[in-house]
């Protein structure tokens, strides 16, 4: 999936306004204008879209840690990746929703969607391990749908 793709399924899933998507990028320190998220959240054939860079993406997703845990002194800050992909989306988005490697098969079985703990523990590995796998859109889709379906107000109209 884009950036984008997980920027606009964020802000759906938390009702989160331009304004809040701003903020959540200066949890942690970067500054970025109303006017680029935005683009950012535009549809793909919109004249005005521009794609998320990956390093701004790495922001936003640490300042969704932040905006949802908390910022610890405790802790190391999380990371800045260069290059963002599936599983670095599924990871950070496990942290900042608070979840166990456990918890994401009942995340993606709320979408329809059933993928057993060892196909999940496969995703959450470093890259060169001998059982690592890539996660695809279709395993990122379901679970940000699963999310959404926990996470987002109830509205009391269809989706």
């Amino acid at each position: 999936m884009t950036n984008n793709d997980i920027l606009r399924s964020v802000r759906y899933m938390l009702d989160l306004s331009d304004a809040k998507m701003v903020a959540i990028f200066a949890l942690a320190g970067c500054d970025v204008p109303q006017a680029d998220v935005q683009t950012w959240l535009k549809k793909d054939d919109d004249a005005a879209f521009r794609p998320c860079p990956d390093v701004l993406m790495g922001y936003f997703l640490n300042g969704l840690i932040f905006h949802r845990r908390g910022k610890s002194e405790d802790m190391p800050t999380p990371s800045i990746e260069r290059k963002m992909n599936n599983n670095i989306f599924m990871k950070k988005l496990r942290i900042a929703f608070d979840l166990k490697t456990s918890d994401i098969p009942d995340v993606l079985k709320r979408a329809n969607f059933t993928v057993s703990q060892a196909e999940i523990g496969a995703i959450f590995r470093k890259p060169d391990h001998k059982n690592y796998r890539e996660c695809g859109d279709q395993i990122m889709r379901n679970f940000l749908k699963g999310l959404a379906m926990i996470h987002r107000p109830k509205t009391g109209k269809p989706a």
